[in-house]
């Protein structure tokens, strides 16, 4: 409606001028070389307008013919140009759904039509990785790692690559470069922290999570800096205690339910005499996550006292968890520990009906040091063999017998989980993964420590302590742990050895008690 207004606007402005031209009296008169023409105003207007008109005219059809060779490229470029970006498109479709002859023809029609492009050296690269050619796939990111557009697309595909021949050494350089360059590619943060937590540079790996943090959630942050602190603090807790004690307590700090730091924390502070703090810390991360390191670390808050002593001691912690199994084990075996067998029968009679391995060894060592009973305490011993498995540190199908700050498998921060062993789904295959699924690091293993001993019960022929009966049994029961993958060198997680009930032909079972002459009953008829 604008337009409409605005060009009658114009022709009646035309009509006006022209009509006051017409009406203006007197001629127009041109002398040249002794020719008088004359005219009047009006037809003398209309010639000089006919004159411009034709000059533009003609200007306009020079411009065309000069730029004409431009445009005939420019239009021929088009063409190619539509032309590559349909077999872009047509060798991506074709790669996705897993067609090599189509996507190996439509890269090699990209090369002819537009060989420089971005989107033609990914095509080429892709291409070449679904045919199976590596050595081609890499030429081609090396040529994206030069170019600035493609430097990180590139970078990602030479990680990868080295990653598929377990070049370790490769593989980190080209994450560290892509780290350095875009700080903000997550997969290349990811893989550097993994590397150098993989090396035990703890320092290092927190360095780089403080410097990347601004890509991470608040919550993941903290839990992972928690991590890393608890997994430095492991690192130095033999050479420097007050180190360890304060980077422990940063850790429980950020993250109150992890178990390692807290257990760590609590039992440093045990030593400096913060009994109280500990006690605090250690209640705080059971009613999280109650776990046997916990309850050992609360039982252990006093050095030298009795077992009655830590017997109350774990009866105070459990009171916020009745209903959980690791409440009853941590309660039995103190009041094992105490010679309070009632109690400690009491503790696991909830549980008796479904037994855990643990509760079948804890049961067959309290038939042996209450009532002397070995037909009952092989019983129980049996019994553990096709029991329910029970809780372990478990990450991506690898079981360690104590908590690590990354999976040995995958590298993941914080992966490792106290659960029942392929109760879950897993990131990873369990049994035999790929060569190329995971990344060949070496990992450096954390200081294992060694918690006090608790006070020994009063000497019996046959009492054998729960905790040492139940380390031998389950190394017994349970299935043996793949090593890991891919050159990580790391010693057997369970040692094969025999069962107590099974010595095996040339073995002795150093667990069963000497038989004696004042023994009655049928172990007597066994002596």
């Amino acid at each position: 409606m604008i337009r409409v207004v605005l060009f009658l606007i114009i022709v009646g402005l035309a009509s006006l001028g022209f009509a006051w031209i017409a009406d203006q009296p007197g001629n127009v008169v041109l002398t040249w070389q002794g020719q008088h023409r004359e005219t009047s105003l009006l037809v003398a207007s209309v010639a000089i307008l006919t004159l411009l008109i034709a000059l533009v005219v003609i200007l306009i059809l020079i411009r065309l013919i000069l730029r004409s060779p431009f445009v005939l490229s420019r239009r021929r470029r088009e063409r190619r140009g539509v032309r590559a970006y349909a077999a872009i498109s047509n060798g991506l479709i074709a790669i996705g759904a897993g067609d090599v002859a189509a996507a190996s023809k439509h890269a090699a029609q990209v090369d002819k039509l537009a060989p420089g492009e971005p989107l033609a050296l990914l095509l080429r690269a892709q291409a070449a990785q679904l045919a199976g050619d590596r050595e081609a796939a890499e030429r081609v990111f090396h040529a994206m790692a030069h170019r600035a557009e493609t430097k990180a697309l590139g970078l990602h595909g030479l990680f990868h690559e080295a990653r598929r021949r377990n070049d370790v050494t490769s593989a980190r350089a080209f994450a560290e470069e892509a780290a350095r360059t875009t700080p903000s590619l997550g997969w290349a943060g990811r893989a550097v922290l993994e590397f150098r937590c993989a090396t035990g540079d703890w320092a290092g790996a927190l360095a780089l999570l403080d410097r990347h943090k601004d890509t991470l959630d608040k919550a993941g942050y903290r839990r992972q800096r928690a991590v890393l602190l608890t997994a430095r603090a492991l690192a130095v807790e033999d050479t420097d205690r007050d180190s360890a004690k304060a980077l422990a307590l940063e850790a429980q700090q950020l993250a109150p339910d992890l178990i390692p730091a807290a257990t760590l924390a609590g039992r440093l502070l045990a030593e400096g005499g913060y009994l109280r703090k500990a006690a605090r810390i250690i209640n705080q991360a059971w009613r999280a996550n109650p776990h046997p390191d916990l309850a050992e670390a609360h039982a252990q808050l006093r050095y030298g006292d009795a077992a009655r002593d830590r017997l109350k001691r774990i009866e105070a912690l459990v009171k916020s968890t009745p209903d959980h199994i690791e409440a009853a084990l941590a309660l039995s075996r103190a009041a094992f520990n105490a010679r309070d067998f009632a109690k400690a029968h009491a503790a696991l009679a909830p549980y008796l009906d479904k037994p855990t391995k643990r509760v079948c060894l804890l049961m067959a060592a309290l038939e042996r040091a209450e009532r002397n009973d070995e037909g009952r305490a092989r019983e129980w011993t049996a019994r553990a063999v096709h029991a329910a498995p029970d809780p372990a540190w478990t990450a991506d199908g690898y079981v360690s017998d104590h908590w690590l700050p990354a999976s040995p498998v995958t590298g993941r921060i914080d992966a490792f989980e106290w659960r029942v062993p392929l109760a879950g789904t897993l990131s990873a295959p369990v049994i035999e993964p790929e060569p190329s699924a995971a990344l060949p690091v070496e990992v450096t293993a954390l200081p294992q420590h060694e918690n006090v001993a608790p006070a020994p019960a009063p000497a019996m022929a046959t009492v054998v302590s729960p905790p040492a009966l139940i380390e031998q049994t389950q190394a017994a029961t349970e299935p043996k742990t793949e090593p890991a993958p891919l050159g990580i060198k790391a010693e057997p997680v369970i040692p094969l050895v025999h069962a107590p009930d099974d010595p095996g032909p040339d073995a002795v079972d150093e667990t069963e008690p000497e038989p004696s002459q004042s023994d009655g009953g049928w172990r007597k008829i066994l002596g």
